[in-house]
């Protein structure tokens, strides 16, 4: 079974052996490392049980106990207050601690885990109920002003309580501390094995290493088929051009690096004479490509002045349509000033119509009073006519009536005739005003007109400006794509001149090989080792 084994293993390939013997080595230390975490993992649990299970609950007993001290400091202070100014604050302060107790308490609750622990917590519990009873009362004979009454309270019920209270805490804090040290215990112990196993598969893999060492070394000779120095001082003299050197190789050996450098050997040795009857073709080929190269440079050349041209132009009508829009984007604010300004114009025709319209409603009411003016005017005349009749009647006693009858009635027919003067004057206003609010329509509907062939204007330039800005968007990409023709056509160009170079070079690198493969001798023998 185990030369069985060595052989199936001496057949495989270096590569597959060099995976194997690394792949075995790898795998064990793989194993080393895992169970190694798995040691650390199991450490680490067991410090995290340590931690959240036991370390916490003998911090939180620690926290009740020490709230509890307070808790009472507090109360001896409030007690022993000389004004109601620090007993009010001292009270604040028993409350302050009371909520630390409660706090502590309440972490401490969400890690109970023995029966022992959950009994004494408890008794805790219930005695602290009956603390806070008595320190309510403690509280409420200090606000009564009975100092002595809560510190006798706090000197013997509330001492006897603490001190019940203190014992629970004690059998916690043994508890945690017993479950603290079981703890630590197991994880020793799973220390210690971890250690041993650790030990042991370490020393496997060692031993394991060092026989697969050994037996990819003995499989690697074996395919060397002899000495790597020998080998190695064979290559040399091949590669130095040396094809008549003999190569031994041992009886039946059909396989190993020697019976192939052997054939190697040979087959380079047609292969130098098939090197020198194409390095003449390869010559006279390099030739034919350079000529067809040169013609290629030409129109290269030829190409890219037409496109520098070309970009010439499209520069040049980049900064026309560019110009355009910038000239129909004033346009477009010039038109929009315009639309604004003869919407203002349109408001105040508006005012216009307005005003004319309550001027004619002002000359209508003048026409109405002058109505009653004239009305006026031929009543007194009517009353100056019968005024001078009586004062003809009465003779010589009425003549100064009559004289004053007279000028009256001279009066209201002046005012008649000025009434009517006016009147014929409002009814011409009226008439121009008339004429004027159909003008002033007209010519508000006109402006109107003007607003909506102004912002119609406005859309249309909008419109011109848009399909400018596309313009140059496209012009753009244009000159983009010709700039980029531009480059290409510069590196065809610089292809070109390198192909050039490189023809070159291979028609001096197909010479140099001719001449290279002068040195070889291509007449070698293979000589048999028959030991």
């Amino acid at each position: 079974m185990r030369g069985w084994t060595v052989k199936a293993f001496g057949n495989m390939k270096v590569v597959t052996q060099l995976m194997w013997g690394f792949g075995a080595v790898l795998s064990m230390l793989i194993g080393v490392g895992v169970l190694g975490l798995s040691g650390i993992y199991t450490e680490n649990d067991h410090v995290e049980s340590l931690r959240d299970n036991w370390i916490s609950s003998i911090e939180a007993s620690g926290e009740m106990r020490a709230a509890l001290k307070e808790v009472v400091l507090k109360e001896f202070r409030e007690v022993v207050a000389r004004t109601p100014e620090d007993a009010e604050l001292a009270d604040e302060e028993v409350g302050h601690a009371l909520d630390a107790y409660r706090k502590a308490a309440g972490e401490y609750e969400t890690d109970l885990h023995e029966t022992a622990e959950q009994t004494a917590y408890s008794h805790i519990q219930a005695l602290m109920s009956k603390y806070l009873e008595l320190d309510q009362r403690i509280r409420t004979s200090v606000k009564s002003g009975h100092p002595n009454e809560a510190a006798t309270l706090l000197s013997g019920e509330g001492s006897s309580l603490r001190g019940d209270i203190e014992k629970q805490l004690d059998i916690i804090r043994d508890v945690n501390l017993q479950g603290a040290s079981d703890e630590g215990d197991v994880a020793n112990l799973a220390y210690l094995r971890a250690k041993h196993l650790l030990i042991f598969v370490t020393a496997t893999a060692v031993v394991a290493g060092l026989l697969v060492t050994m037996l990819i070394t003995l499989t690697l000779v074996r395919k060397l088929g002899g000495e790597p120095s020998k080998a190695a001082s064979l290559a040399a003299k091949i590669a130095s051009g040396d094809l008549l050197v003999p190569v031994i190789i041992k009886k039946g050996d059909t396989s190993s690096l020697m019976h192939s450098m052997a054939f190697m050997k040979d087959q380079l040795a047609q292969i130098v004479v098939g090197i020198k009857s194409t390095s003449d073709s390869i010559a006279i080929a390099a030739s034919e490509i350079a000529q067809g190269n040169a013609d290629l440079s030409q129109r290269t050349e030829e190409q890219a002045a037409s496109l520098e041209q070309t970009a010439s132009s499209m520069d040049q009508l980049t900064g026309a349509v560019r110009q355009n829009a910038d000239s129909a984007r004033e346009a477009t604010q010039l038109a929009h000033s315009v639309a604004g300004t003869a919407a203002r114009g349109e408001e105040a025709v508006g005012r216009v119509v307005d005003t004319m319209r309550e001027i004619s409603e002002s000359s209508t009411k003048v026409s109405e009073i002058i109505s009653v003016i004239e009305s006026i005017a031929f009543q007194t005349n009517i009353l100056a006519l019968n005024a001078a009749v009586e004062a003809a009647r009465a003779g010589e006693e009425g003549r100064g009536f009559a004289v004053v009858a007279s000028e009256v009635r001279n009066l209201a027919q002046r005012s008649a005739t000025a009434a009517g003067e006016i009147k014929e004057l409002i009814v011409e206003s009226e008439g121009r005003v008339e004429q004027g609010s159909k003008l002033v329509e007209e010519a508000g509907g006109t402006i109107r007109q003007l607003v909506s062939s102004v912002r119609h204007v406005a859309n249309i330039m909008q419109q011109i400006s848009s399909a400018s800005d596309e313009q140059t968007a496209g012009i753009e990409q244009i000159n983009k794509a010709i700039a980029q023709m531009d480059d290409v056509t510069q590196q065809n160009a610089a292809l070109v001149e390198q192909a050039s170079a490189a023809v070159h070079s291979m028609d001096e690198q197909a010479r140099s090989l001719h001449e290279a493969v002068a040195v070889f001798k291509i007449e070698a023998t293979v000589e048999s080792d028959t030991h």
